[in-house]
């Protein structure tokens, strides 16, 4: 992929790897930083807290709701 055009017509593509890829490995690269244990949900907004409480007891990843957080969304409706 050598030029922005190419990148583009295959950032769905992509992106569907690495997002698959994250939710394989826990999203061992959000959780470097983001340890999920040391997470306060008392400092979070209710919306939040529920949210990540709802998903810690589904077994959800970071991933399965941040995507475009590091990056921005590819354009889903593309291929």
């Amino acid at each position: 992929i050598d030029t922005r055009e190419k990148f583009l017509a295959k950032r769905k593509e992509l992106a569907g790897r690495e997002w698959e890829r994250l939710k394989a490995n826990d999203s061992l690269e959000c959780r470097n930083c983001h340890d999920e244990k040391a997470m306060d949900f008392t400092r979070q907004s209710k919306r939040g807290a529920d949210a990540h409480a709802r998903a810690q007891a589904k077994g959800e990843t970071c991933i399965d709701c941040h995507k475009g957080i590091a990056h921005r969304l590819p354009d889903m409706a593309a291929q």
